[in-house]
């Protein structure tokens, strides 16, 4: 492929709901370029972007993927994201690259939470719209019904430019209303130009909502509209390009990528609609913290971000980067921002799909990839020794779903711990947790199918089998009144004995595990054994009396005993220590503590009294409610983490994909009768196991 100015490149990123046909519309859009030399079928698994094992397996995007193609002198970086929302962190990785978001939605099904979802991203990332309403040769295909949605979801910046002329439910004909002509397409795609089709009161009813979205443009644009006066021909197509190209208007094309109907006015329209990649500029920070303006333009330093990474275990790593400034060529240094280390750049290339070619550099605006940098993570910055600059990183989605992850055989634990390593170097919104407490490995996801695929990967790609099963809870025990008990060792067994005799008194306190005091008079206990019996304590709360979990808030004072000169050691009395606690705890009211963690779920409006009464269901308690972002709801609440397993799914569920939440613990509280003694009989059978 040759260089291309960034002048000529653009960096489009597809993404909609999850089966609006992202992956076809690109394909569609790859094989009319002339990048591939047949039109890739999802259903088929023979797709140039879906090329991974498991998105061949399950039919659906689960990574981002490149392709760029070339039309009409234009280099068209395509950025294929997935829609399902638990592989939400590819999203992130395309808006970060892309200047543009092509936003798929489907003639059938309309705008969907995962629509609303892409905008969201879009307007938050700056980027430009562009709809294109997909599968209309569907006979249950309703473009005007999907049109009218998408004007009053997202406003009068919706304007249409290319429309279909739909006879006997067949939409083989499209009208580019800015152009005013009419194109038809046969069963081939094969497209030609056909006499403008009487469309009546509807094409008038289009040329308002593009009057509309042209008026939204400017106070000029908006005055004239107001007054009553018409645009000129002129005046429209400027208003257009200006307004989509500085974000006020959001174009809409339509087609069937199935049948690459429409497809080829979408890449037209890209080409004098869309923004180059030198239209804009990034704001960086410098050493100091201090804001930079950093224009895209190739003779200035070198600075790149790196949005992907590829871990493969036979290749090694593949770091995918959008060139900011300068170029990335194997002769240009360049310094990791968050290392400091100076990185080796090999041979850079472009990717479309998994197929790689070499390039002597890559460009400002563009996007390239990089094998083998040795400490480059997603998000870093790469830049220029004379230029030091911290990019905007990609900004991923928290986990929000736990499993706890068991090796099939037993000794793998650390084969698991490091293949999982190279799997969140590809996929930052998984994370991996060693609870040094409960002894498992605790792995965290955006949800079900996102450990499903992280199992399936281990397998695959690593020959690992694992098991998933829910994962323990920590709870911790502690006492509610004051006793004193005696604690006696003595052991006589020919020769030297042991003997040791304590007096301690157990109290609850409030701290996080044993305080330790001594107040013994008279010399009954010498000085020399009180380490070893705090020793003796400090080992036995590591297992409280009722069901075996760390004992906290407990106070325990030393305040006689006995001792013998000949038989007395340290082990003895560390020994004695442990009769003690084991005669006193049982006396002492022990009561099992669970973990309450603090609950800020964001929901739409509507779905409030829905979270409110889940949170009750959990045995959580309601603490307040806060306007949120985007005229959504924030619902504060405590509940026990016990309660919290499924929630995940529980509020995808409720909300459709729209509500998200944050969990993190609070403290320990009391657990109820019931629940104790659950948990009680549990650790009990787990016991005699």
């Amino acid at each position: 492929m040759k260089q291309y100015d960034a002048k000529k490149i653009m960096n489009v990123a597809l993404a909609g709901h999850s089966g609006s046909g992202k992956t076809s519309v690109a394909e569609s859009m790859i094989y009319l370029a002339g990048a591939s030399d047949r039109l890739g079928k999802v259903n088929e698994g023979n797709t140039v972007l879906d090329f991974d094992p498991e998105e061949i397996k399950r039919k659906v995007s689960v990574v981002t993927a490149v392709a760029p193609i070339e039309w009409k002198g234009y280099k068209i970086n395509l950025i294929d994201t997935p829609g399902l929302f638990d592989f939400a962190g590819g999203l992130c990785e395309g808006m970060r690259a892309a200047d543009t978001a092509l936003i798929v939605v489907s003639g059938k099904n309309g705008v969907n939470v995962g629509t609303e979802k892409a905008v969201k991203s879009a307007t938050k990332a700056g980027r430009t719209k562009v709809f294109f309403v997909n599968g209309l040769c569907d006979e249950s295909a309703r473009f005007y019904r999907v049109f009218e949605t998408l004007k009053a979801s997202f406003g009068p910046s919706v304007c249409p430019v290319v429309v279909p002329y739909i006879v006997d439910g067949q939409a083989n004909c499209y009208i580019n209303l800015l152009e005013h002509r009419a194109y038809l397409y046969d069963e081939n795609g094969k497209v030609t130009q056909t006499a403008m089709p009487d469309m009546g009161d509807r094409l008038e009813g289009l040329r308002t909502a593009i009057n509309e979205a042209v008026a939204e443009t400017s106070d000029e644009m908006f005055e004239k509209y107001f007054s009553g006066e018409e645009f000129t021909p002129e005046e429209i197509i400027v208003g257009i390009s200006q307004g989509v190209k500085n974000g006020t208007i959001s174009p809409v094309f339509c087609g069937d990528a199935q049948n690459t109907y429409g497809i080829d006015q979408l890449l037209n329209g890209l080409s004098w609609l869309a923004p180059t990649a030198d239209a804009g500029s990034e704001l960086g920070v410098d050493t100091n913290g201090d804001p930079v303006e950093i224009s895209v333009n190739e003779s200035g330093a070198a600075a790149a971000v790196v949005f992907k990474t590829v871990a493969d275990p036979f290749v090694g790593k593949l770091s995918y980067f959008k060139v900011i400034s300068g170029k990335v060529s194997p002769e240009t240094p360049l310094i990791n921002m968050r290392t400091g280390n100076q990185e080796r750049i090999g041979k850079v290339m472009v990717i479309r799909g998994k197929k790689q070619e070499d390039m002597a550099y890559i460009g400002a605006g563009d996007i390239g990839a990089v094998a083998k940098l040795q400490s480059t993570n997603t998000g870093d910055t790469l830049c220029a020794p004379t230029r030091k600059v911290i990019l905007d990183p990609v900004v991923y989605p928290a986990p929000s779903y736990s499993m706890a992850i068991l090796p099939k055989n037993k000794g793998e634990e650390d084969k698991v711990a490091q293949a999982l390593s190279r799997i969140i170097e590809e996929d930052p919104t998984i994370k991996l947790e060693n609870n040094t407490e409960t002894h498992q490995m605790v792995i965290s996801g955006l949800g079900e199918q996102h450990l499903d695929v992280v199992v399936s990967k281990l397998k695959i790609k690593f020959g690992i089998e694992v098991t998933l099963e829910q994962p323990k809870v920590a709870y911790r025990e502690t006492i509610r009144k004051k006793v004193q008990v005696q604690g006696r060792h003595k052991k006589q067994s020919g020769g030297h004995g042991q003997f040791g005799d304590v007096w301690i008194e157990f109290e609850p306190c409030d701290s996080d595990g044993l305080e330790f005091a001594e107040r013994v008079v008279g010399g009954s206990v010498p000085k020399g054994f009180f380490p070893a019996v705090e020793k003796g304590l400090r080992d036995c709360i590591k297992k409280g009396p009722l069901a075996g979990y760390p004992v906290v808030g407990l106070r325990a004072t030393l305040y006689d005993g006995s001792y013998h000169p000949v038989d007395s050691s340290e082990m003895s009395f560390k020994m004695a220590a442990a009769v003690a606690y084991k005669n006193g705890m049982p006396q002492a009211s022990p009561t099992l503590l669970e973990p309450i963690g603090s609950l800020k779920a964001t929901v739409p409006d509507n779905n409030m009294g829905d979270i409110m009464g889940e949170v009750n269901k959990r045995r959580g308690r309601v603490l307040g409610m806060n306007p949120g972002e985007d005229g959504m709801q924030v619902v504060e609440a405590e509940v026990p983490m016990a309660e919290m397993h499924d929630f995940s799914t529980y509020i995808r569920q409720v909300t459709q994909g729209r509500g998200s939440f944050t969990f993190e613990f609070a403290r320990y509280e009391d657990a109820p009768a019931q629940v104790a003694q659950k948990v009680i009989e549990q650790a009990k059978a787990q016991l005699e196991e």
